[in-house]
C-alpha cells in the first residue's frame, strides 16, 4: 500500500498541468489549442514568450523533483518485494516515483489525459539519480538546439545520449556505476518513451514542417 501511495501521489504531482494552468489564468485560452498542440515548456516559449516558458520550463522540472521529495518522506524503509538491482531501496524507490511523475505529465489526470512530452519532468527526476549522464545528455541537447533550432531533435537525440554515455562510462572507461544492469534499462526505458512521445515531431522533421526556433541557432544557411 505504501508504494502504491508513492505512486498515486508522484502521479498526481506529474500531471499537475503548468502549462495549461498559466495560459488560461493569464492568458484567457487553453495552450494547447495554439501552436503545436502540445502543454510543454516548448510550446509555452512559442506562443506565449521566454517569461512564461521559462516559468512552465522550471514548474515542469521541478513537478520530477517534488515527487522524489514526496517519495523519501512517505517511504519507511522497506520495499514490499526483494530488491535484486544493486540500488539502496530509495534508490528504487525515487524511481518508481520519478517514473509515475512522468506518465502524470504525459497523460495528466487534469486535462483530459493529454498533456506533454516528459522532458522537464524526467530531468528533474534524473537529477538525483544519474547526474554525470544528465549532463552529457543536456550538453548535447544544447548543442543540437543551437545548430538546427529544432527543440525535438535535441529532446531526442538528448534521451538517446542518456543511456549511451551510460553504456560508454561503464564499458569503455569501466567507470563503477552503482546499480549499472538495473540502470541501463531503466534509461533505455526512458529513452524510448520520450521517443514514442515526439513521434508526431519525428514525421514533421522527415516532412520539413517542424517549428524551428530560428533564433537560437547559431548556424544558418
Amino acid at each position: 500500500m505504501e508504494i502504491l501511495l508513492i505512486v498515486l501521489v508522484a502521479y498526481l504531482i506529474g500531471s499537475i498541468p503548468s502549462a495549461v494552468i498559466i495560459s488560461k489564468l493569464f492568458y484567457g485560452f487553453d495552450i494547447r489549442e495554439k501552436g503545436s498542440g502540445n502543454m510543454g515548456s516548448t510550446n509555452t516559449f512559442r506562443v506565449l514568450g521566454w517569461k512564461a516558458g521559462l516559468v512552465v520550463q522550471i514548474l515542469d522540472v521541478m513537478k520530477g523533483v517534488a515527487a522524489v521529495i514526496v517519495a523519501v518522506k512517505i517511504f519507511d524503509g522497506v520495499l514490499p518485494f526483494p530488491n535484486a538491482t544493486g540500488f539502496e531501496d530509495i534508490t528504487i524507490v525515487k524511481t518508481i516515483a520519478g517514473i509515475a511523475a512522468v506518465l502524470g505529465h504525459i497523460f495528466t489526470a487534469f486535462a483530459g489525459f493529454r498533456g506533454g512530452k516528459g522532458i522537464n519532468t524526467a530531468l528533474g527526476m534524473l537529477i538525483g539519480i544519474a547526474p554525470v549522464e544528465l549532463a552529457v545528455a543536456v550538453g548535447v541537447f544544447l548543442l543540437v538546439v543551437v545548430a538546427s533550432g529544432y527543440v525535438s531533435l535535441g529532446s531526442i537525440i538528448a534521451a538517446v545520449t542518456l543511456p549511451t554515455t551510460m553504456v560508454v562510462r561503464y564499458n569503455i572507461f569501466h567507470v563503477q556505476i552503482e546499480g549499472y544492469n538495473t540502470l541501463i534499462l531503466f534509461c533505455a526505458g526512458l529513452a524510448v518513451l520520450i521517443i514514442y512521445t515526439h513521434r508526431s515531431n519525428i514525421r514533421r522533421l522527415f516532412e520539413g514542417r517542424e517549428n524551428r526556433f530560428n533564433k537560437l541557432r547559431i548556424f544558418h544557411r
